[in-house]
């Protein structure tokens, strides 16, 4: 999903295809062969656009899109080299057409990452990448500019230490990461503010969800059943400073649900089910 309601997704040839060596149960076990072409296929209100984009060098799991066309594809993983001191690359920002324009190091171990109205990246990070000696990774949320310079950090303003990011959203200039505290602390649902600094943090009403978005007091939250076609949905209210559950229902949908199958976008959530995007609003 894009900062002004679009939604795209990267197309692969079927003969750039390769079944990886290690393939857990519901995965379909399928990975481009390095380097591969694609083709970014982008929905407007409009009509679509097809972007041709040549010599992709890394497995990309995220897939966000930038202002002005731009877009920007990203490993969840990192390393260290040791010889050097540089952590490498696993961003690379694309132009509209389909040319690289930078390469950056945006952390490790990322399950979660959003791109806001004005170009900025937000990260929330794993076990892995929290304990890992990133520097950024290490304090589980961050945010990054187009040129991989960090541009937030927590900075003590979280109720607890993250150690595993859930999910992400936006909402008008704000940005909603979800994160997952453990022990007693459980789940929480922070808002950033980037033109201000303001950081609010509530407890989740869901552990863990993966998918969410917020319209001003209203919020939806799911949580898939890995491999099966079911979502958990949950409905929620902001009041009295808290959010509250409303509804709650178990959901059908047209095809089987992975890891980072929700994204939310000005109070929709954008849920992909096999080869369905499905629109369910807050």
């Amino acid at each position: 999903m894009g900062p002004a309601g679009e939604l795209a997704v990267l197309l692969v040839h079927r003969r750039h295809l390769e079944r990886g060596s290690y393939s857990p149960k519901g995965w379909i076990g399928l990975r481009p062969s390095l380097p591969f072409s694609g083709v970014l296929l982008t929905l407007t209100g409009s009509g679509e656009r097809r972007t041709p984009v040549k010599d992709i060098a890394m497995w990309p799991c995220h897939l966000a899109l930038l202002p002005d066309s731009r877009f920007l594809l990203v490993n969840g993983r990192t390393l260290l080299n040791k010889a050097e001191g540089f952590w490498k690359p696993n961003a690379v920002v694309f132009s509209a057409s389909g040319t690289p324009e930078a390469e950056f190091c945006v952390g490790d171990d990322i399950p979660a990452l959003v791109t806001d109205a004005h170009g900025g990246i937000w990260t929330a990070y794993g076990d892995e990448g929290i304990y890992g000696g990133h520097p950024e990774s290490g304090a589980g949320l961050a945010g990054w500019d187009t040129q991989g310079q960090p541009t937030w950090t927590p900075r003590g303003r979280l109720p607890d230490h993250p150690l595993e990011g859930c999910t992400a959203a936006t909402e008008n200039e704000r940005v909603w990461l979800v994160w997952y505290a453990g022990g007693r602390s459980g789940t929480f649902l922070t808002r950033i503010t980037p033109s201000t600094g303001d950081v609010v943090s509530y407890p989740s009403p869901v552990r863990d969800p993966d998918g969410f978005a917020v319209r001003g007091d209203r919020a939806i939250l799911t949580r898939r059943v890995h491999n099966k076609r079911s979502v958990e949905l949950t409905r929620a209210e902001l009041s009295g400073g808290a959010w509250t559950v409303t509804g709650r229902e178990h959901i059908r949908v047209p095809g089987r649900v992975v890891l980072r199958c929700g994204q939310g976008r000005d109070g929709f959530l954008w849920l992909r089910a096999g080869d369905t995007w499905l629109r369910i609003e807050a």
